[in-house]
């Protein structure tokens, strides 16, 4: 029996042979078509490609392509489980070419490899062609001889493809598989073609023309091909199945979520083991992918495929968290072929669990209400729908998606008052608005909440892409919502989904380019956070005019997010190197990651010593050099702190929280080296960051310290500078950079000696000298000597002023010293004379004569200064008249 891995293998082995590149599939999450929730097909990676807005290096080229479809006008989610052939996930396998080969090689390429790859009996296979494709039809009687019969002619759209009302559109040819008379149905195009007989396996659209108006279509210059075939299908074809869930994949998922529950896989709640299998896939799918469960968006749509397969859970009499479980499962069945499973292994196990756990704990409440109602009849309408009131009260206190409480319904023959439910979200929107209003909030905010209410949470990608493409939902001119902006506009623009992460828990956002598909232009300078999940861009129309509704290609500065990652991630490690040096108590108190720098305080008493500072350096950067892998969980609040990660001061967090690990494991540590909550951006590996560099650490406040760093091509310029200062240094005193130390001391002890021998010349020359003693006034007995010194530092006036004292025996000194436009003063008196006269009072008027204000000291010794040297000499004169009129009072 073939296998679906076998399958899969020969159908990409078979391609790679015929000279198509074999494409990896891409996320689940669309980065080029905002208009689809997720991946539903396998051409939407190529779709710029076909359109000619992207060129590659390969014409040709083959996928396996994994597919969900549970949201938007591609929801299968209801039927899953209760039919042969829906799924929330599935492989599409597919061949493309862009321009190369066309429909008789396209035909030629499915025929040989159904027929003779796979071998499937010629006489089992029916094709279909689009009405008037003749050329089409002549192929299929040339290549694979089938007769007239069984060309089916279709004239209707399922056989005609366009990529919207306008753009790249072409005719299908679809292949069927014929399981025999013994099933009902008929073939395709008959008035008994729903049934089950005829299986269509392959669909070949041959893309010939471009749609330009709804009545003018043109011929494309290079007609290329898009095929897509489902792998489960084929699958059941290959195996001998009609029903997908009894092939080898699904069945061995069947088997463990039955051996997991203790239950028959094929009793009477099979329904609910089909359930559990397909929505293990798309759940843990969408996780590699990124997407996260919540209340909007796309992370909606996870959790309502979650919570419909825990329910199921439920109903097999699972006790304990049941999915978790059934991970390596997955991961054995399809990880060799998807090896995004194997990394997310550990985040998809935790985010099952965790998200099982909470929804049992409210599940059963919720269904005993739910009970009660219906059997009081009190939560019923008079046609006997469930109330639109009871419904609301069960989503909003309970946790209950409206489609939960109708998969629950539907197995009891009744719906649900959907207006009534809508009318009561309307009544709380309203509610919200209220109480919003009366908040305190800045008014000019206010016109974010409005539109918060109205279009939901934006959808970030930007965990694992800067390029996406998205929708304008909103644009915001001189704080009033615009319909357009034209260029010199500065605008604030929301989109349905971004890759530009908005500034939170000091990483500052994004910058980048906004390009419409028309052309306009708009420099994104900043993006915010408003609201909590509301990415608002902030930029500038440079060219172009952008409106709301238009599609727009959004291309994150990668220089700038590069380097914010490493900065985020380094001030994880360096935290942890802080706890692991200093003690722990040290905690974060606030942070900023910039691009080029980080800024980091925590709490800590005494400044850090260069040993401690180097211990952290180098530990930081031992942990960088290790390149271990950063790892991401989602996990409670309680249950991550409790398995010993850190929260982050000033931060608020909701119900589930991200949970970043980094920094390696050594032999002696229970867990990784940094493990922190955190909803940033992160390098992938730790030796991504380079390398950090601490710039300074200094006190802030009162038991707070602050540490500036860079990383990576900022520490790296960081260190040039110092270099290059550093040989400036060297060169300009003629020494070698590592002969610097020891020269500066010796200059330094140089310095200090001829500072000495100055200070005693200055000496010698204001106390000494040929005419000092003629400069000594003598007022009836009181000896004074003042003078004014002009470059003589304002420290050795005092060394002076004792020096003339001691020369003077008795007596008053008065120095004043002046330099760039002000002036100290000294005055000194003699102890004799301390109780006639103090040297504070004669300082003070000595300052005021110059423009000071009061001076200080003791009655034998003070000084001042004052503003105005111009004036030093009536300073002098000040203190020499005080001095006078002290004379003649005694």
């Amino acid at each position: 029996m073939q296998t679906a891995n076998d399958i899969r293998r020969v159908f990409l082995d078979y391609f790679r042979q015929q000279g198509h590149e074999i494409v990896p599939s891409s996320p689940l999450v669309p980065r080029n078509d905002p208009t689809l929730m997720f991946v539903n097909s396998g051409m939407v990676q190529f779709k710029n490609v076909f359109t000619g807005a992207e060129k590659r290096d390969y014409v040709r080229a083959s996928t396996a392509q994994k597919c969900v479809r549970a949201g938007g006008k591609h929801n299968d989610l209801e039927n899953v489980g209760y039919t042969a052939r829906h799924h929330t996930f599935f492989e599409m396998l597919g061949n493309f070419s862009f321009g190369d080969y066309f429909k008789d090689r396209a035909i030629e390429l499915a025929w040989n490899l159904i027929t003779r790859e796979y071998g499937l009996p010629k006489d089992k296979l029916t094709v279909t062609v689009y009405i008037d494709d003749d050329e089409a039809f002549n192929l299929w009687k040339k290549i694979a001889g089938l007769p007239d019969q069984r060309i089916i002619r279709i004239p209707t759209s399922d056989n005609f493809w366009a990529m919207g009302d306008t753009g790249p559109c072409g005719p299908c040819s679809e292949i069927f598989y014929d399981h025999g008379e013994g099933i009902p149905g008929g073939p395709p195009g008959s008035p008994d073609a729903d049934g089950d007989r005829f299986i269509e396996i392959w669909n070949l659209v041959f893309m010939q023309f471009e749609q330009v108006t709804k009545t003018e279509r043109i011929n494309l210059p290079r007609p290329s091909i898009d095929t897509g075939m489902g792998l489960e299908r084929l699958a059941a074809v290959l195996q001998g199945k009609h029903d997908n869930y009894d092939i080898d994949l699904m069945r061995n998922l069947i088997e463990a979520s039955a051996h997991a529950s203790g239950t028959d896989p094929d009793g009477p709640l099979n329904v609910s083991h089909r359930v559990i299998a397909d929505h293990l896939r798309s759940s843990a799918f969408l996780v590699a992918d990124g997407v996260m469960p919540s209340n909007d968006g796309r992370g909606y749509v996870l959790r309502r495929i979650m919570r419909r397969a825990m329910r199921h859970a439920h109903l097999l009499g699972a006790k304990d968290p049941l999915m978790w479980k059934l991970v390596p499962a997955l991961v054995g069945e399809m990880g060799q072929a998807y090896p995004e499973l194997g990394r997310a292994e550990a985040v998809i196990t935790e985010t099952l669990k965790l998200e099982e756990t909470r929804f049992k704990q409210t599940l059963e409440t919720g269904l005993k209400e739910l009970e009660g109602a219906i059997a009081t009849k009190s939560g019923l309408t008079a046609d006997g729908k469930l109330s639109g009131s009871v419904a609301f009260a069960l989503s909003d206190s309970r946790g209950f998606p409206l489609d939960l409480t109708q998969s629950i319904l539907r197995d009891k023959g009744m719906e649900v008052d959907v207006d009534g439910f809508n009318a009561e979200l309307e009544k709380q929107r309203e509610r919200s608005r209220a109480a919003w209003a009366g908040s305190g909030e800045a008014a000019t905010e206010k016109i974010w909440f409005e539109i918060r209410q109205r279009l939901g949470a934006t959808d970030f990608l930007g965990y694992s892409t800067e390029k996406a493409e998205g929708q304008v939902l909103s644009l915001v001119k001189d704080g009033q919502e615009v319909a357009e902006a034209k260029a010199g506009d500065v605008v604030a623009l929301v989109a349905n989904q971004t890759p530009f992460y908005g500034e939170s828990g000091g990483q500052m956002g994004d910058a980048g380019r906004l390009v419409t598909a028309g052309g306009a232009v708009i420099e994104v300078s900043d993006t915010q956070k408003k609201l909590g999940d509301l990415h608002v861009h902030l930029g500038k129309v440079v060219k172009g005019h952008v409106k709301a509704g238009d599609a727009v290609e959004m291309l994150v500065d990668h220089a700038r997010r590069s380097g914010l990652r490493a900065h985020h991630s380094a001030t994880h490690l360096l935290h942890e190197a802080l706890r692991r040096r200093l003690g722990t108590h040290v905690t974060q108190k606030g942070s900023l990651v910039a691009p080029d720098r980080l800024r980091f305080d925590f709490s800590h008493t005494k400044g850090m010593s260069p040993e401690d500072i180097a211990w952290v350096e180098h530990e930081v950067n031992r942990r960088i050099r290790a390149n271990a892998d950063v790892a991401t969980k989602l996990m409670t609040p309680d249950d991550a702190i409790a398995a010993g990660a850190m929260a982050l001061f000033g931060e608020k967090y909701g119900e589930e929280v991200r949970v970043v690990s980094m920094g390696g494991r050594e032999s002696e540590e229970p867990k990784e080296f940094s493990t922190e909550l955190c909803g940033g951006t992160h390098v992938g590996r730790t030796g991504d960051i380079g390398f950090l560099k601490i710039v300074s650490e200094g006190a802030v406040g009162a038991g707070l310290r602050r540490i500036e760093a860079v990383t990576g091509a900022a520490a790296e310029a960081y260190v040039a500078e110092q270099q290059k200062q550093l040989a400036e240094a060297a060169a300009a005193i003629k020494a070698l950079p590592q002969e610097l130390p020891a020269r500066i001391v010796s200059l330094l002890e140089e310095r200090r000696k001829l500072e000495r021998e100055l200070a005693e010349a200055r000496k010698v020359i204001a106390t000494g000298g040929s005419g000092a003693a003629a400069e000594v006034q003598d007022m009836n007995g009181v000896k004074f000597y003042g003078r004014v010194l002009e470059g003589v530092p304002a420290k050795e006036l005092k060394g002076m002023a004792d020096e003339l004292k001691r020369k003077l025996g008795t007596g008053v000194v008065a120095l004043v010293a002046t330099a760039d436009g002000k002036a100290s003063i000294v005055v000194g008196v003699t102890d004799d004379l301390t109780k006639r006269f103090s040297a504070v009072d004669l300082v003070k008027a000595a300052s005021a004569a110059i423009g000071g204000q009061g001076g200080g000291g003791r009655p034998d010794m003070a000084q001042a200064g004052g503003p105005d040297a111009a004036r030093a000499a009536e300073a002098i004169a000040a203190i020499e008249a005080m001095l006078r009129d002290h004379v003649k009072a005694a």
